[in-house]
């Protein structure tokens, strides 16, 4: 049973999204921890911990992963896997 085009791009696009998922996640557990130390040394423009404000920059990393991980998706499709096999 050989792979189809169709599985790899789902393949790569999977492992790109999850490390993406991972470190979202990641980072709003520690903005969450952490952006009330912070508000005590620097003055914000907008209350500490605000959820607007994390659900719009998840949602930008979340595009921007996206994105990152659509081109070497793309691109692994068009290879011929005896030439990728041989380059290694």
């Amino acid at each position: 049973m050989r792979a189809q085009r169709g599985d790899l791009f789902r393949l790569v696009l999977q492992q790109g999204m999850t490390v993406a998922g991972i470190g979202i996640g990641a980072a709003l557990v520690m903005a969450r921890t952490f952006i009330p130390v912070f508000a005590t040394f620097v003055p914000l423009r907008f209350q500490a911990g605000d959820p607007m404000t994390f659900i719009a920059a998840a949602i930008v990393v979340f595009a921007i992963s996206l994105v990152a991980s659509y081109i070497p998706a793309r691109r692994a499709t068009r290879v011929d896997p005896l030439v990728a096999l041989r380059y290694e």
